[in-house]
């Protein structure tokens, strides 16, 4: 799946493009080919992007399938890019906010829960929250690849914290992001 991702070169697709070529091969792993986003490595996804334009990334996340399989994708990797080292005496509950979802008041709901250095993920928002953020899709897929600033997407009213702001804004620093 990386040669395929680094082939990918959203610069030379137009608007529509990508979401395509992304859900094409979406259908063929659910036929058994075996192709699979879940197989692309974090900076071979985080290239790709890099290299879309913001356009591009709102037609791939107005796709409920792949804005499914990605964002679910991203928030299963995240166990695994946590810096064990940071988050050694960390015990926090995060709870995330993906605008125009099909949740409850149209937002997609993730919970991350860092403890015992470690960090875990749920649907069901069961803990007490230190920090909520609420982010479009596009945003937080620029957010996690490092195409995007989460002070910049703050102050410009992009990005909204409810709860513990000093803890949300070294977040970031709590996990190994890979970037494009």
């Amino acid at each position: 799946m990386d040669a395929i991702g680094r082939a990918i070169d959203p610069r030379k697709l137009r608007k529509n493009d990508l979401s395509a070529l992304l859900a094409a091969i979406t259908r063929l792993a659910e036929a058994g080919a075996d192709v699979d986003l879940s197989k692309m490595g974090p900076g071979t996804f985080a290239k790709i992007i890099t290299e879309a334009s913001r356009e591009q990334i709102q037609a791939v996340m107005a796709d409920p399938g792949l804005r499914t399989r990605i964002i679910g994708e991203i928030f299963r990797r995240m166990g695994d890019h946590v810096r064990p080292e940071r988050v050694r005496d960390v015990d926090a509950v995060v709870h995330w906010r993906l605008s125009e979802g099909t949740g409850p008041g149209g937002y997609d709901r993730w919970e991350t829960v860092i403890t015992d250095a470690s960090c875990t993920v749920n649907r069901e928002m069961s803990g007490k929250p230190r920090v909520t953020i609420t982010l479009s899709p596009a945003d937080f897929l620029k957010l996690i690849t490092q195409n995007a600033s989460a002070p910049v997407l703050f102050l410009t009213g992009k990005l909204k914290v409810r709860g513990d702001l000093a803890f949300a804004a070294n977040l970031s620093g709590l996990f190994d992001l890979p970037r494009g």
